[in-house]
């Protein structure tokens, strides 16, 4: 359940006594951006480009599993915030391994679609948060905020077009799914993973890894 912060007075105890009383939320931060969406605005008309947008949102069937997780949508990109919790009782997608199973898939099917004239293609960023607050600013406002949110905006900076970049975190996550069923690290989409990375993001204090897989 979202908590609602709104106080006019800057100093009031009550704001200080509800922030004192937030609890972490944990779970798995996406973004999703089309790729080539802005350049399209300026050369298509825009029967062409709306109609593009909307096929590719549409057949991220992800996204329709999810739609009480989906956050906030900046130009052609969203965010999704799915907790453990809500992980653990969903009946399609229930482990870390098959969201990225999912989503690569997805990726995989839109790349390699007949019709080139439909969609859009995709770059995708994961990361499992542990610092993350189910707070909004404003009301009526469903959203997440903390350090591991900015995480995960700064690993989509990083990725391109067909890639799927993934924390260390989430991959210790899906390898944790692995384990339990009984299944090889290489198994799915991993056969292709990349090395560990390690990189040191601007205003990060600290070095954050990941890997990443390019979806032929």
């Amino acid at each position: 359940m979202v908590t609602y912060i709104h106080f006019k007075d800057p100093n009031a105890r009550e704001m200080t006594d509800l922030i004192e009383g937030l609890e972490k939320c944990p779970g798995t931060c996406f973004f999703i951006d089309i790729i080539h969406s802005t350049r399209l605005k300026y050369y298509t008309p825009v029967t062409e480009w709306v109609r593009k947008i909307n096929n590719t949102f549409n057949f991220i069937s992800f996204l329709n599993d999810f739609p009480e997780n989906i956050v906030k949508g900046i130009g052609d990109e969203i965010m999704l915030y799915i907790p453990d919790e809500d992980l653990k009782i969903k009946s399609s997608y229930n482990t870390f391994f098959e969201l990225l199973e999912e989503i690569h898939a997805t990726i995989f099917n839109i790349k390699h679609f007949p019709d080139n004239n439909l969609f859009l293609n995709c770059r995708v960023a994961i990361h499992h948060c542990t610092d993350v607050y189910n707070i909004s600013f404003f009301e009526g406002v469903n959203d997440y905020y903390g350090s591991d949110i900015d995480i995960t905006a700064r690993l989509m900076g990083h990725s391109r077009e067909n890639e799927i970049i993934l924390s260390e975190n989430f991959y210790q996550k899906v390898l944790g799914d692995l384990q339990t069923m009984g299944l090889p690290p290489d198994t799915g989409c991993l056969e292709s993973i990349s090395r560990k990375i390690t990189t040191r993001f601007k205003g990060v204090p600290m070095d954050t890894e990941y890997r990443m897989i390019e979806v032929r």
